[in-house]
């Protein structure tokens, strides 16, 4: 419920094309990773040229994710698959990102974390052209059905129940339905 207003008000799913020079960028990474010139990429190949965009090694899930999503027919990834794979995570990155960046918003204090009174003031900010009333009738609605109030709203997000709404409870309440959202 929260989670959903919150998602909806803050980071939105939300698709990203690359500039031509970043694209650029992803063929040549592919061209030099592909060093026999199979027009594919093996999955060590692929571990290479992820390191080499994102500067991190991927896991062997990942890897594995990775290589399980390409045609069953073909021995590696071949190019226009590494570019969408390559697309996705730089969206996935990019929208961490946005999140991180709304979050340090709200977070005014520098504890990495929320208060309850932060969670207030956030809402305030997430969503500046509702009146408090508008607000508070999001919670009402759920209110009559479940007799909540702001409180549980904050409860809600506080996904470990420590009191505080922390980086990782804040991520999940704002990419609440964002599974669903992508598939309409």
């Amino acid at each position: 419920m929260v989670a959903m207003f919150f998602s909806e008000a803050g980071a939105r799913p939300w698709t990203w094309e690359a500039s031509p020079s970043e694209h650029k960028k992803w063929v040549e990474v592919f061209k030099a990773c592909d060093e026999d010139n199979k027009g594919y990429l093996s999955r060590e190949d692929f571990k290479v040229a992820v390191l080499m965009l994102f500067g991190y090694k991927p896991s062997k899930i990942e890897a594995d994710f990775a290589m399980s999503s390409v045609n069953p027919n073909a021995s590696g990834i071949l190019l226009e698959e590494f570019l969408s794979i390559v697309r996705k995570k730089k969206e996935v990155r990019l929208h961490w990102n946005e999140i991180r960046h709304i979050f340090t918003a709200f977070d005014r204090h520098y504890r990495g974390y929320l208060t309850f009174e932060d969670f207030k003031k956030a809402f305030k900010q997430v969503a500046p052209k509702l009146s408090e009333r508008t607000v508070l009738d999001v919670f009402r609605h759920y209110q009559c059905k479940k007799k909540i109030g702001f409180k549980f709203a904050f409860k809600e997000v506080d996904q470990d129940s420590d009191g505080l709404v922390s980086f990782r409870d804040f991520e999940y309440a704002m990419n609440y339905g964002q599974n669903e959202a992508q598939l309409l």
